[in-house]
C-alpha cells in the first residue's frame, strides 16, 4: 500500500508527485544542498549530546530510586507537554519563521542540559530535579519538534523531502551509536555530570549552523497570518484525509506501547542480565546499528508506501515479543538490531508519508499532531509499561508492548485494505511476492438473454 492512487498499492490518497516514488540523486542527495549540510552537521553534534543525556538520565534515575517505574515517570514527564500542548506548537511553526523558532528552542535545550550538569556535578541532584528538567525539556520540544520537522521542506524542497527525512533519522541513529558508548564511559569513570555538560554544550553546533544559513536559498513557504481557529483548522484538515489519519493512528500505538526502550533496556540490563551501565550502553548501541541501517535503506528507497509501514509495524511487534523471551543476553542483544531497523522504518515511513501528503501551509500543524500522537502517547504508555515491568518483570512488559504494536498494525492494515477495496493474496511460487494486497475480483453483471 502506498500514498499514491491505484487499487493494487494503496487505500485512496492524493495523486502522487515525483518525489513519492523516486529518490532523486541517490542516498545522500539532500547533502548537496548547502543549507541542509549545515543543518545536518549541527544536528549530528547535538544529537550525540542528546543520546548521552538520555542514557545518563535513565541510569541516574535508576541509581537514585532503584525503580523502573521511576524511569517511566521521567520519560512520561518529558513527553507530557507534547500531549497537552503539541498542537499549539504546530500553530506557532506555521505562523512564525521556523529558523528563528529553532534558534530559540535549541538554546533553551542547551540550557536544560547545563542545569542538570551543574546540579549533578555539585552533588545536589535529587530525583525531583530530574523530573523538573525533563518536564522543561518537554515544553521546549513542543515548539522545537514541529518547527524542525517542517523546516526540512524549506531546506531541500519537495523533490528531496523523503530523502531528507530519512537522512535526518540516519543522523539521529548515527549519533546513537556514539552517544551511549561515550556516556557509558563517562558515567563509569568521571560521573554523570560530565555527560550532561557535554550535552548542554553540544547545542552550540546547531545554533551556529542556523546562523550560517543563506536565508535567500530557503524554499519559500506561505506563513499563516495570526487568527482564530487555526488549531481546529489543522484538525479538520487531517480528518478529511484518511491517508493522514491512519499513519498517525498507527504511529500513536507504536509510540505509546512499542517504543518504551528506556524502561525495558534499563530493566533487562539491571534486573534480568545484570550487565551494568556498560551492558546498557551496548544494548543501546546495537539497537542504534539496526536503526541506522533502517534509515539508510529508507533514504535509498525514497518511497513512503503504506504497505511498508503496516508490514514493518507487524514485524516490529513480533520481534519485540521474541526479544522478551530470549533466554540469553547475547540473543536478546542480537535481536535488538532488527528491532531497531524495523522501528526506524515505521517511524520514517509514517513521517515522510504524512509530510508528503500535506499541503505546505498546513505542514507545521499536521506534523505537530503527528508528533503529539507519536511522542505524546508516552506519558500514557510509559507509566503503565513501567508498572508492568516492575510488577511482572521486564519480559512481560516488553512482550505486552510488542503484542499491542503488532495487533494495532494488523487492525489498521485491515482497515486500509477495505478502504482500497483490496484483499490479501498468498502466492508460494518461487520469484513471486508471497504475501501482497491485490484488487478484489468483481463478478461481472449478468446480461439479459
Amino acid at each position: 500500500m502506498s500514498t499514491g492512487p491505484g487499487a493494487t498499492d494503496s487505500a485512496p490518497g492524493p495523486k502522487p508527485t515525483r518525489d513519492t516514488h523516486h529518490n532523486r540523486g541517490g542516498t545522500f542527495s539532500s547533502l548537496t544542498v548547502r543549507n541542509y549540510r549545515l543543518f545536518f552537521t549541527g544536528a549530528i553534534v547535538s544529537n550525540t549530546g542528546t543520546w548521552m543525556a538520555r542514557i545518563t538520565q535513565d541510569w541516574l534515575v535508576l541509581d537514585l530510586t532503584g525503580s523502573a517505574a521511576a524511569v517511566g515517570i521521567t520519560t512520561a514527564l518529558q513527553f507530557l507537554p507534547m500531549l497537552l500542548f503539541g498542537l499549539y506548537g504546530g500553530v506557532l511553526a506555521d505562523r512564525y519563521s521556523k529558523r528563528r523558532l529553532l534558534l530559540v528552542s535549541q538554546a533553551a535545550l542547551g540550557l536544560c542540559g547545563l542545569a542538570l550538569a551543574v546540579l549533578t556535578l555539585s552533588g545536589q541532584i535529587q530525583v525531583w530535579h530530574v523530573y523538573l528538567v525533563a518536564f522543561l525539556l518537554g515544553m521546549v520540544t513542543v515548539v522545537d519538534n514541529p518547527a524542525r520537522q517542517s523546516f526540512v521542506s524549506q531546506l531541500v524542497g519537495p523533490d528531496r523531502l523523503a530523502n531528507a527525512v530519512s537522512l535526518n533519522s540516519a543522523n539521529f541513529q548515527s549519533a546513537r551509536l556514539v552517544g551511549p558508548a561515550v556516556a557509558g564511559v563517562l558515567i563509569a569513570t568521571v560521573g554523570s555530570g560530565w555527560s550532561f555538560l557535554v550535552n548542554g554544550l553540544s547545542f552550540l553546533a546547531p545554533i551556529v549552523g542556523l546562523l550560517l544559513m543563506r536565508t535567500n536559498e530557503l524554499h519559500p513557504v506561505e506563513r499563516v497570518p495570526q487568527g482564530k481557529g487555526q488549531l481546529r483548522e489543522g484538525l479538520r484538515y487531517v480528518s478529511r484525509h484518511p491517508e493522514l489519519i491512519w499513519p498517525i493512528v498507527l504511529a500513536g500505538f507504536i509510540g505509546t506501547f512499542g517504543f518504551n526502550f528506556p524502561i525495558w533496556l534499563t530493566a533487562f540490563s539491571d534486573g534480568v542480565f545484570h550487565v551494568g551501565p556498560g551492558g546498557y550502553g551496548l544494548l543501546n548501541t546495537l539497537m542504534a546499528v539496526g536503526s541506522l541501517v533502517g534509515a539508510l535503506l529508507a533514504a535509498r528507497r525514497g518511497t513512503s508506501r503504506l504497505r511498508m509501514l503496516v508490514g514493518s509495524a507487524v514485524a516490529f511487534g513480533l520481534l519485540e515479543i521474541a526479544a522478551a523471551v530470549s533466554p540469553t543476553f547475547w540473543l536478546f542483544a542480537a535481536l535488538l538490531v532488527p528491532v531497531g531497523m524495523l522501528g526506524l522504518t515505521v517511524n520514517v515511513t509514517a513521517n515522510s508519508s504524512v509530510q508528503m501528503a500535506t499541503a505546505p501551509e498546513m505542514r507545521g500543524r499536521v506534523m505537530s499532531l503527528y508528533m503529539m500522537v507519536f511522542v505524546g502517547g508516552t506519558p500514557l504508555g510509559a507509566p503503565l509499561v513501567g508498572w508492568l515491568t516492575d510488577t511482572y518483570g521486564a519480559r512481560v512488559g516488553l512482550a505486552a508492548g510488542g503484542a499491542v504494536s503488532a495487533l494495532a498494525a494488523i487492525a489498521i492494515g485491515v482497515v486500509l485494505a477495505r478502504m482500497g477495496d483490496l484483499r490479501l493474496r498468498l502466492d508460494l511460487r518461487p520469484g513471486y511476492p508471497h504475501v501482497r494486497f491485490v484488487p478484489r475480483q468483481r463478478e461481472p453483471l449478468a446480461t439479459a438473454a
